[in-house]
């Protein structure tokens, strides 16, 4: 930086000196002629060609300042902004007072424990030299490897929206507590939760290991779309998920869900949301993506809590189930037989049979073909909340 600030100053050093030698050399021309003695009868031709002289010195003194004007505001301008830059950060950069650079680099180092991976990169769990237990998601290498990934203006760029990604806080937002930057990805450092994702919940309940009864699905529902309220209606500018689905949600030891992932995709455009079955139908028709299409995700995520099942399902891929997760919902709740699609170990008490038939209905509101149907994260909020108390 102090480098830079040397560098600037020594142009604006140099354009002054320019600048006061023109307007020197001016003024030694003016007194130099003989302007104040009366001009001689005898030296008409000469007074009229001096006069011209004086007249054209001024009017080149005049454009030479405010050339040297023009030029020394332009330099000013784009001195500052290049002071301004933001500096491309080396090794890692830590967010969080319970991590240190060092000890970081030292479990990173290490052989850790893979939990798992996706089409974007793999999760592993590691445990710092202080005893805290914190997740590393190691990046797939895509494009970044080319000439224009490399480039100082996409390396800050993707800098700023992991500093943007670290400053969210809230409860159902998993915080970015560092991340470390290597030359061909990006590893991001998250807290660890010991209970996993909701994928790997649900399928516990599809194989009988874990019961979730419909007080603790629909507070994970609450969850959800407390945190889209949050990313939708409270951060300026609006941060959209892009990628919402069960592997994304992460669940504390109190089943209290946190997305994660958030806007992850702008840093991995490689990303296929296409697979995941968790899409809105505009993604993939226009490639158009607004905060209408995190709630379509939110959709399918509160069926499967309804339902139990998985939206790759080979049941839902039957014609006679409508094809999908959700035209089989809005199927049977038009023909009046919302009841068959709700996970059997769930149905229990008439009360909560009425609550869990009316989250369908707004299931099948947020699953709607047009993303104007479908409403906003703000409007969700009470109308999942009313359900039961929270």
């Amino acid at each position: 930086m102090e480098k830079r600030r040397s560098c600037a100053l020594s142009l604006l050093l140099l354009l002054f000196v320019c600048f006061h030698q023109t307007t020197v050399h001016c003024k030694e021309r003016l007194i130099s002629h003989p302007s104040s003695q009366p001009p001689s009868p005898s030296r008409p031709q000469e007074f009229k060609i001096g006069l011209k002289r004086i007249i054209l010195s001024i009017v080149l003194g005049i454009l030479t300042g405010l050339i040297g004007a023009i030029l020394f505001a332009l330099l000013i301008k784009y001195a500052v902004q290049y002071m301004d830059q933001t500096p491309i950060l080396k090794g890692p950069v830590i967010f969080s007072p319970k991590i240190s650079s060092k000890t970081l680099q030292s479990a990173l180092a290490n052989e850790n424990q893979l939990l798992g991976s996706s089409s974007n990169g793999k999760y592993y769990k590691t445990v710092l030299d202080n005893g805290l237990a914190v997740v590393v998601k190691v990046l797939a290498p895509c494009d970044s490897v080319s000439p224009e990934r490399q480039s100082k203006s996409v390396k800050r760029r993707i800098q700023q929206e992991l500093e943007v990604l670290a400053s969210l806080r809230h409860r159902h937002l998993m915080s970015l507590r560092a991340y470390v930057r290597e030359s061909d990805r990006f590893s991001l450092v998250y807290d660890y939760m010991p209970v996993g994702s909701l994928e790997d919940a649900m399928n516990r309940v599809r194989g009988n290991q874990l019961q979730l009864g419909w007080d603790v699905r629909l507070r994970i529902a609450v969850g959800v779309i407390k945190g889209l309220q949050y990313l939708h209606f409270n951060c300026i500018p609006q941060i959209l998920h892009y990628n919402l689905k069960p592997t994304n949600v992460i669940l504390d030891n109190e089943f209290e869900p946190r997305l994660a992932d958030c806007g992850l995709v702008k840093l991995m455009p490689n990303i296929d949301r296409a697979t995941s079955g968790y899409g809105a139908p505009e993604c993939f028709q226009n490639c158009r993506y607004t905060d209408k299409s995190d709630i379509f995700s939110f959709g399918m995520i509160l069926g499967v809590l309804l339902t139990g099942r998985d939206p790759t399902d080979p049941f839902l891929g039957e014609a006679s189930s409508g094809g999908s997760l959700g035209q089989w919902l809005r199927h049977l709740q038009h023909a009046g037989e919302a009841r068959e699609v709700l996970d059997k170990s769930i149905i229990g008490e008439e009360v909560e049979e009425d609550e869990m038939l009316m989250a369908v209905r707004i299931a099948v509101v947020c699953l709607s073909d047009l993303p104007a149907d479908r409403p906003s994260s703000d409007e969700l909020v009470p109308m999942l909340t009313q359900l039961h108390s929270f």
